[in-house]
């Protein structure tokens, strides 16, 4: 068996680095690293805004609950809400991710982190800017919309020059995103108007269309694209299969909800349309629902338990199938019911449940596989400790690996 030895001739054990290593680290965190790769700017970023939004909404709820916190408005904080979960964070953190996968997908050259700065920056300072403005003055609120609108609109540009760029012949799933992310900029900026306007139900409709025509659909592609090959990649007997039809159900799912979203714009529908629709439309997401059900089934859900990084990415899509299930079994019961039932659960399942579950997951994958840390959690982790541990692996100083070691990275000077 090789062994490896340190400069003094003393073996090394596996795991452990050298002093001579220890002795050249540099264990300082310096903001410079952010520009390391654009996934550490994006992911900080984005963690910065779901911090300051998650504090922010926590305020609401006791502002609503109790005397101790007055707060005044100049908008709807419940739109305020739905637009900062919906555009706010999320785009951050896929917009770190697509711009470290998509070039290896499309086979271009990656952008550096720089190149993302402004616009990543216009984004964060514009939602920052949207969560405190609703108490100061509705000017400071659109201003901060038209900020983060601005870096979205250079985000999806300079993702397009990535995909036209590429002389690949399967774009099928970056010209997807780039579809999404222009219906993104069309929501965001219709919300804008609209505000602009006081029409408040249409500026949440707006935001509706961008949570199912941008977010989700940008989800959903990036996991037919990438759950099978990981699976297969940590699990050699499982074949990656990822038929297009699959991810053709996904997006006609996504475009079902986007136009349910404006058909009901005035609320549920009354007259004898009514029934119909609950009906049509309770069908549709419980088929739908039980086809991804099965799917993540297929792609190797129960296989995942083992490996817990697949279990966190095979549940996060599971997630979906449940939300879409709900949503239907949601209708069917209103319709039997003659009233709304269980309106939001559906929503938070997908956002919080699906949408939630795979971005922790691909930031982890992401983020530890590229600072040197185990691409593995330590365990199925909760809220906090998972967002923690990532956070960590994002803003870490750039890691390599130490000489005569296997599996060990650290920071270099």
């Amino acid at each position: 068996m090789l062994k490896t030895f340190n400069l003094r001739g003393n073996p090394l054990t596996p795991g452990r680095p050298s002093a001579e290593v220890l002795a050249a680290l540099d264990r300082h965190w310096r903001p410079r690293y952010l520009l390391i790769a654009p996934h550490r700017l994006g992911f900080f970023l984005a963690m910065v805004v779901l911090m300051v939004s998650s504090v922010w909404w926590a305020l609401v709820q006791l502002d609503r609950v109790s005397v101790a916190v007055v707060l005044p408005y100049t908008a709807s904080p419940t739109l305020v809400h739905a637009a900062v979960m919906t555009f706010g964070f999320m785009p951050l953190f896929f917009t770190g991710f697509l711009f470290t996968a998509a070039p290896k997908w499309l086979r271009v050259e990656p952008l550096e982190a720089r190149a993302l700065l402004v616009p990543l920056l216009l984004q964060a300072g514009g939602w920052l800017v949207w969560i405190f403005g609703i108490h100061i003055h509705m000017f400071m609120v659109l201003a901060g919309l038209t900020l983060a609108l601005s870096g979205l609109a250079r985000i999806t540009w300079l993702f397009w020059r990535l995909v036209w760029r590429s002389a690949e012949s399967d774009r099928l799933h970056a010209r997807t995103v780039g579809v999404a992310c222009l219906v993104g900029c069309i929501s965001l900026g219709g919300l804008l108007a609209n505000l602009v306007l006081g029409a408040t139900a249409v500026a949440m409709a707006c935001v509706l269309t961008g949570l199912w025509g941008f977010v989700v659909v940008v989800f959903v592609t990036v996991a037919h694209r990438m759950i099978p090959f990981f699976t297969s990649n940590a699990m050699p007997f499982i074949t990656a299969w990822r038929p297009f039809w699959a991810l053709g159900v996904m997006l006609t799912a996504a475009v079902f909800e986007v136009v349910a979203v404006w058909v009901e714009l005035d609320g549920p529908l009354r007259g004898p349309m009514a029934h119909f629709w609950m009906l049509a439309r309770g069908g549709f997401e419980l088929v739908a629902g039980g086809v991804l059900l099965w799917l993540a089934q297929v792609w190797g859900l129960t296989q995942s338990l083992k490996n817990r990084l697949l279990a966190m990415l095979h549940f996060g899509f599971l997630w979906l199938g449940l939300a879409l299930a709900l949503g239907g079994a949601s209708q069917i019961l209103g319709l039997l019911q003659d009233a709304p039932v269980l309106s939001l659960g559906s929503l938070h399942a997908l956002t919080m449940g699906c949408l939630g579950s795979l971005m922790l997951a691909m930031v982890t994958r992401v983020s530890c596989g590229h600072s040197g840390a185990p691409r593995w959690p330590t365990a199925l982790p909760g809220p906090c400790s998972g967002w923690c541990n990532w956070l960590r692996c994002c803003v870490s100083p750039q890691r390599r690996r130490a000489p005569g070691q296997v599996g060990y990275c650290f920071p270099r000077r």
